[in-house]
C-alpha cells in the first residue's frame, strides 16, 4: 500500500520517524511529507501570504523512506504531497504519532487531525493517530495498533468519506486495554489564560489552561460507544470516526423558519 505519512511535531519528532518505520516494515511504501519545525494546533490553516518551500529529508527517516519537510502547517504538507510532490497519490493518509492527545473537541484545533481530514477531502482513506501524553517517547505500540487499524480499514473497505481518530494510552504494549469505537467529549478548560508582565513592565498572555474532563467514572456499557477522553483514561484505545462535514444533526423539524426585519 501506498501511504502518506505526515504531522504536526515536525520532522524530527520521534512519533513520526516510529510510525514510518513500522509502516516501511510491514512491506507499505512510505512517504513522508510534514512540517520543518513543531506546528502544534494550527488546526486546518493554509499558508496563502507566502511561499511554501520543501526540502528532501530521507536521513532523518529508515532507509527506504521518501520524506520532505515543509515550511507550512499540516494541512500544507499533505496539499503539496498530493499535488506537487507526489507523482503517485497515496492509497491512505497517516497523520502522527501525535506527542499527547487529540480527544474530544480539541481535534478542532488539531494539526494531526487536520492533516488527516486534508486526506479525507480529498477522498482518501486517512487515519490521526496519538498517544495520549506528552511526555511518553515509547511510540512503538501507538505504531504497531495505527497500522493494525490502517490495514483493517483497507481490507475491509471502511467508508473512505470517513476520517479515524485514534488514541492510545501512554502504556507498554501488554498493559493496553481494549479497542473501542468511541464518541468525541466536549473537552473545556478552566483558567485559560495565565496575565504576566514581561521585564519591560507590559502585560502578556500565556494560553495555558487545565483541561476539566468529566470522566463519567463508568465507562459505557457494550451497547454503547464509551466516550473517548473516559475510555483513553481507563487505558483503552480509542476510535473515533469524524468527518468534514460540521452539519448538525439535531432535529430539523423543530428548527422554525428563519427571518429578518425588512
Amino acid at each position: 500500500m501506498r501511504i502518506l505519512i505526515s504531522n504536526d511535531d515536525g520532522v524530527f519528532a520521534d512519533g513520526i520517524r516510529a510510525l514510518a518505520a513500522e509502516a516501511l516494515r510491514r512491506g507499505h511504501q512510505v512517504t513522508v511529507v510534514c512540517p520543518d519545525q513543531e506546528r502544534s494546533a494550527t488546526g486546518h490553516g493554509l499558508t496563502l501570504q507566502s511561499p511554501l518551500r520543501a526540502e528532501r529529508a530521507d536521513e532523518l527517516f529508515a532507509d527506504g523512506v521518501t520524506a520532505w519537510a515543509c515550511s507550512g502547517t499540516p494541512s500544507d504538507c499533505v496539499k503539496l504531497a498530493l499535488f506537487a510532490l507526489l507523482e503517485e497519490w497515496p492509497e491512505m493518509v497517516l497523520s502522527g504519532i501525535n506527542h499527547g492527545p487529540n480527544l474530544g473537541t480539541d481535534t478542532m484545533y488539531s494539526g494531526t487531525v487536520s492533516a488527516a481530514m486534508e486526506g479525507t477531502i480529498e477522498g482518501l482513506p486517512a487515519l490521526a493517530v496519538s498517544c495520549a501524553d506528552y511526555k511518553w517517547r515509547e511510540f512503538e505500540a501507538s505504531a504497531r495498533i495505527a497500522l493494525d487499524v490502517a490495514e483493517q480499514s483497507r481490507r475491509e473497505d471502511w467508508d473512505k468519506g470517513m476520517l479515524l481518530n485514534l488514541n492510545v494510552p501512554a502504556l507498554p504494549m501488554e498493559s493496553i486495554g481494549q479497542l473501542r469505537w468511541c464518541r468525541k467529549a466536549v473537552r473545556r478548560y478552566t483558567d485559560q489564560f495565565v496575565k504576566r508582565t514581561d521585564p519591560r513592565g507590559r502585560t502578556y498572555f500565556w494560553l495555558a489552561g487545565e483541561v476539566a474532563n468529566d470522566l463519567e467514572a463508568e465507562v459505557a456499557g457494550p451497547k454503547e460507544w464509551p466516550i473517548d477522553v473516559a475510555h483513553v483514561a481507563h487505558g483503552g484505545v480509542s476510535l473515533t470516526p469524524l468527518q468534514p462535514e460540521l452539519f448538525w444533526r439535531g432535529d430539523l423539524s423543530a428548527l422554525k423558519q428563519p427571518h429578518f426585519v425588512r
